[in-house]
């Protein structure tokens, strides 16, 4: 008998599960009330990415220079052109992820879901009609929405980053708030606009979740790109006019900016979806799971954001596989040991693992080992030379721990790393690994082979 299965969400992990499941012979319903992708394809990951490209082939361009290339006339952003682009881009996807459900015969549903029973969804159409459907199973996969907190968010002068993806207009200055993920991709991003930027962080330094030292260089890039970084700092007051935003700072100073971004993370989005009445479990704002993603209520899984967790596009996906997997039949769990992340400042940032202060505060006797990108051929070829890899390696078992690079390509080089660590690859062992030469990934062979101070190329 063909099992039924709900996915409420199509997001990264909704879809995800519902091609997967849908592959292994099931019957799949997905309900969304906007557009397929989710957060990561309409307002989140591929929307931000392509517009940080267009920034960025425009600074290249600015300093073609550098390359001996000479460009006549001025050079200048044409923002509705870069925003038009990736609506084009995110579109094209959307398609995609359309014709897949198409081809894997899952039925969509535009609408609201909300779960009545344990084994029914009710869905509010948008033309007000309802339909109850029946299945065997449930999957959540509602994802976030950003956190707004205490701000008098209008849309227009303060922003979410949702609402400032579609911004028509370069502002002259922009303050944004968070100095996390999303608020260092925007500040560079706008920064290679010409924009006037502003930090504010209330934790003691940016991107405060990497290693120390990955933290510490990217502070130094802002301060080049002569981004203002205000760290441990909370604004007390906003008052906003016509002209600009004002935040009054506890110790009285201001800053003032033409809008204001409020990138603070996000809140997992499962209000109104039916948690109480079924007896979902959760705990601070999500639902508990096990590690098959399965809830405290028979049939009914959860996955990506409204989850403990990470928030990342690609951790969900692996969640909705897993929860496909188990609907379907298949033991299957979920290993969060080895979760590579992304961040796409410049330069790029790319990590998996223990920090070393992590690996230290475990009890883990660390060794390290770095290179930097200076000492690169390719990199210097490139006109890439800022940045460096960050080995943390396990001195008794000889094991990577934890791999943190901060330069060109870091969000693909440090793929490599996640590999050797997923498979207990000794570093002596990885060390044996021949890379291609000039590469950027060169720097990630000499800093393993600088664990055991063998680097040929460190001074």
């Amino acid at each position: 008998m063909t099992k039924k299965i709900t996915v409420i969400g199509a997001g990264p992990g909704g879809y995800v599960a519902a091609i997967k499941a849908a592959k292994m012979g099931a019957d799949v319903t997905v309900i969304e009330k906007e557009k397929v992708g989710g957060t990561c394809l309409n307002r989140g990951c591929i929307p931000t990415k392509s517009l940080i490209a267009s920034a960025e082939v425009l600074e290249t361009i600015k300093e073609a220079e550098n390359y001996g290339i000479k460009i006549k006339g001025e050079i200048t952003p044409d923002i509705n052109a870069i925003i038009e682009r990736k609506d084009k881009i995110v579109e094209r996807l959307n398609k995609g992820i359309e014709y897949l459900f198409e081809k894997n015969k899952i039925k969509l549903i535009k609408g609201e879901g909300k779960i009545i029973e344990k084994n029914k969804v009710k869905i509010k159409k948008p033309e007000g009609k309802e339909e109850i459907i029946q299945s065997d199973a449930i999957i959540i996969a509602t994802g976030s929405v950003p956190g707004k907190n205490i701000f008098p968010f209008d849309g227009r002068k303060i922003l979410t980053s949702d609402e400032i993806l579609n911004l028509r207009h370069i502002p002259k200055s922009i303050l944004i708030v968070g100095a996390g993920v999303i608020g260092c991709e925007f500040a560079m991003f706008y920064q290679k606009l010409g924009t006037e930027v502003t930090l504010v962080e209330l934790l003691e330094r940016a991107l405060a979740t990497e290693d120390t030292e990955i933290s510490k260089e990217i502070e130094k890039m802002l301060k080049r790109k002569k981004i203002k970084l205000y760290t441990k700092t909370k604004i007390k007051d906003v008052e906003v006019n016509e002209e600009e935003v004002i935040a009054t700072l506890e110790d009285k100073r201001q800053i003032k900016a033409e809008i204001m971004l409020v990138a603070i993370g996000r809140k997992a989005n499962i209000e109104g979806i039916g948690l109480e009445e079924t007896g979902v479990k959760t705990e601070r704002g999500r639902i508990i799971v096990d590690e098959n993603m399965r809830t405290n209520v028979e049939g009914i899984y959860a996955i990506g954001d409204v989850v403990p967790g990470l928030q990342l596009a690609h951790v969900a996906s692996f969640e909705g596989i897993c929860a496909a997997e188990n609907i379907m039949g298949k033991k299957s769990k979920m290993d969060y040991s080895v979760i590579p992340h992304a961040i796409f400042t410049e330069p790029e940032i790319g990590a998996v693992g223990l920090t070393e202060e992590e690996a230290k505060n475990r009890g883990y006797r660390v060794k390290v080992g770095r290179f930097y990108y200076r000492g690169l051929g390719r990199a210097q070829a490139a006109d890439k030379i800022n940045g460096f890899v960050k080995i943390v390696a396990d001195e008794e078992e000889d094991t990577i721990l934890g791999a943190h690079i901060i330069g060109q390509n870091a969000t693909d080089i440090v793929h490599e790393a996640a590999l050797a660590m997923a498979c207990g690859v000794k570093v002596k062992e990885f060390s044996k690994v021949v890379h291609s030469h000039p590469t950027f990934s060169e720097a990630l062979m000499e800093a393993v082979h600088d664990v055991h101070g063998e680097s040929v190329h460190n001074a």
